[in-house]
């Protein structure tokens, strides 16, 4: 049961980053879009996201029930460490959802319609950017346990280059993933042609943040390149994900559409599984060659157990109720759009 706690754990993230990575990218979008094509820009973004952006932080919570519940050393490690980033992410979280609420269903239309625009776009720019930073700072060996100073505790346990520069991948692959699901939300020409740009513009700047990655990795003495280069599964993931990205921008060439986002969502997961196979079970790496492991550092068996039965339990309910959630919104576009 243990191991399956494990891959609802992985499957989690994993539907955070592509699900909740491409709302926020919509935002990031949004940013970097100019004035006279930002309303064209939201309401395609509205139809996009509308149906999942309330269920995408479901995955969040999943994941942090099964660390708090399965694995609560590892939960309680990393919440007391990368305190920092991650009440920056929750309060991002927080602004972004309201600010998009208030946007989109206010019924005064006035001046703070402008302000929720900036609290949901930089919102949307820093909540991925220290997804990432917590990420990178999980493994980077960076966490100091025997600390005594607030800075070398809680400030450099995260504050670094290479957690930065995985924070800064972070928000160009949301970017990406929106811009490619937001390209088969639009008939219009023109506008789809932006979205095209804007992939291309968001896959040059994660190209451009994945070698800084790498360069960060060298500095920080983060085994990056033995963790993605140093096994079979590693070097077959990579290539994997290369070739899809090649088969995404000839299919974008000859005008298909349909596939585009499963292949930008096989590129997302085949770089989570590059990163996280060589290490496995190994999710907090520590300074001075300590870690958090899944396998040793795991809660009682019984625990282990019923949380592992829950997690099976509840994907009967949650997984179809999503599903219709999906299609009724869907459907409900449809109608107006008649």
């Amino acid at each position: 049961m243990l191991y399956v706690v494990i891959v609802y754990l992985w499957a989690a993230i994993l539907l955070y980053l592509l699900l909740g990575g491409a709302d926020f990218g919509a935002g990031i979008i949004e940013l970097f879009t100019s004035g006279a094509n930002k309303k064209r820009t939201q309401k395609t973004m509205y139809k996009a996201i509308g149906p999942v952006w309330e269920a995408n932080h479901m995955w969040l919570i999943i994941t942090i029930v099964i660390l708090f519940v399965g694995f609560p050393s590892i939960y309680s490690t990393m919440s007391v460490y990368l305190h920092i980033p991650l009440a920056i992410m929750l309060l991002g979280i927080i602004a972004r959802g309201t600010a998009f609420t208030f946007r989109h269903y206010d019924a005064v239309v006035d001046d703070m319609q402008v302000v929720y625009s900036r609290i949901f776009v930089y919102s949307s720019f820093i909540t991925p950017l220290f997804l990432g930073i917590i990420a990178g700072s999980a493994v980077s060996g960076q966490i100091d346990t025997h600390a005594n100073t607030f800075l070398s505790a809680f400030i450099f346990s995260w504050l670094h280059l290479f957690s930065v520069s995985v924070g800064l991948f972070t928000v160009a692959i949301c970017g990406f993933l929106a811009a490619v699901y937001l390209i088969g939300e639009t008939d219009n020409k023109t506008d789809r042609n932006r979205y095209i740009n804007k992939a291309l513009i968001m896959n040059i700047a994660a190209v451009i943040c994945g070698g800084l990655v790498f360069v960060a990795a060298y500095a920080d003495e983060v085994p990056l390149t033995d963790w993605i280069f140093g096994n079979a599964a590693g070097i077959t993931a990579i290539c994997a994900a290369t070739l899809s990205l090649l088969l995404l921008w000839y299919l974008l060439y000859k005008g298909k559409t349909r596939i585009l986002r499963i292949l930008a969502g096989f590129q997302v997961t085949m770089i989570l599984l590059t990163t996280t196979f060589r290490h496995f079970p190994n999710i907090v790496i520590l300074k001075n060659g300590g870690y958090l492991s899944l396998l040793e550092h795991r809660g009682y068996d019984k625990t282990i157990n019923m949380l592992g039965m829950a997690l099976l339990l509840g994907s009967i309910f949650i997984l179809p109720a999503l599903f219709y959630l999906i299609y009724s919104f869907q459907k409900k576009v449809e109608s107006k759009e008649a």
